[in-house]
């Protein structure tokens, strides 16, 4: 049996690896905190809404791509029955075109920390040259509005280190065994008999290879793969996110303002600039004070710790059309909302038991 190994306990890395470098003195294992960005340019004024009402309309349903809605969506549940969306008798239809404004501000936050993987002989560069402060790091940004990470080994930074977890042994006592390479029989728990016979499954020793180890009673250390040394660096993580919110204008139509979320409508107006100047003049006065109320708060929440790069603002007028029809005799309500023509009919008056009231 082999005896357990004696290690020294495993230290951590110090707080800052790399003392005062310029621009990352904060850096710590874990991450020190989003760091501020630039100084952000000023707001550019953007078009405002031009189109004249009239041009805002969106054709009135008619009774029969309503129902055709109405049975589609029947047809998708499966604890429909289609009764009510085949032979309900449409009595009457209520338009409720909806605006939604949406503002999307694309941000780019960078953060530090200090970092480090099994050495497989790279080059250490730390202070072989002034490292770029971490607003002058490369990165590659994607598509405007579209969601983005990437963690870059910033230059100048990487230096080899003895592995903190082995203090450069490579390997670490197996915990499966306690470094002992054998555990209890599992058959006769160690005792070497069962039953008052000796215990076939480990000829009577009471011990059991660990499978683990392969019984050496150590396994290759997971922090530095048994290389020894570790790469230590700081690493820059670059987070671009787009930021959306919306608020919709309802006009008591009935429709969960979250259902809306799944469609479109149409699009009266779209402007998108490095800062926005809020809507000025909007045939609904609502959307003006939508457009200054959130980009105030955009431009207050993400100025701080991240850099804008871009912000948009939309305005859709999305239809929806309240469907009253009678079947069976009682009067029964459902919308169509979206140029999707989606559904919401919360109270389908033909379920199967299988539907959870």
């Amino acid at each position: 049996m082999n005896s357990a190994a004696v290690y020294p306990p495993p230290s951590a890395p110090t707080a800052n690896m790399f003392g005062n470098v310029p621009g990352y003195e904060g850096t710590v294992a874990g991450g020190g905190g989003y760091l501020p960005p630039p100084m952000p340019l000023e707001p550019v004024a953007p078009p405002q809404p031009g189109p004249a009402p009239d041009d805002w309309s969106i054709p009135t349903l008619s009774e029969d791509v309503a129902r055709e809605a109405f049975k589609s969506f029947a047809s998708s549940h499966c604890c429909y029955s289609k009764g009510p969306a085949n032979d309900g008798v449409i009595t009457g239809m209520e338009p409720f075109n909806t605006y939604r404004y949406r503002l999307e501000t694309f941000t780019e936050s960078r953060l530090t920390e200090w970092a480090h993987k099994p050495y497989e002989g790279e080059q250490a560069d730390f202070y072989t040259q002034t490292a770029p402060r971490p607003w002058e790091v490369q990165a590659t940004p994607p598509s405007l509005f579209t969601n983005k990470t990437e963690e870059i080994r910033v230059p100048f930074t990487s230096s080899i280190k003895d592995c903190h977890s082995c203090h450069a042994l490579g390997t670490m006592p197996c915990e499966e065994c306690n470094g002992n390479g054998y555990k209890p029989c599992w058959v006769c728990n160690g005792s070497g008999s069962k039953s008052d016979e000796n215990c076939t499954r480990c000829d009577a020793t009471g011990k059991d290879r660990c499978t683990d180890c392969n019984s050496r009673g150590t396994k290759d250390c997971e922090t530095c793969e048994g290389k020894r040394q570790l790469l230590t660096y700081i690493k820059l993580k670059v987070e671009w996110t787009n930021n959306l919110e919306d608020h919709v204008v309802q006009l008591n139509s009935g429709v969960n303002v979250e259902d809306l979320r799944s469609v479109t409508g149409k699009e009266l107006f779209k402007n998108n600039q490095y800062l926005l100047y809020p809507l000025v003049g909007f045939p609904n006065p609502a959307m003006d004070e939508a457009s200054d109320r959130l980009i105030k708060e955009h431009q207050s929440k993400y100025a701080q710790a991240s850099r804008i790069l871009q912000q948009r603002q939309t305005i859709e007028l999305i239809p929806i059309t309240k469907v009253n029809y009678k079947w069976k005799g009682d009067s029964h309500v459902y919308f169509v909302y979206g140029k999707e023509n989606q559904v919401s009919a919360e109270n389908y008056p033909a379920t199967c038991c299988c539907v959870i009231q």
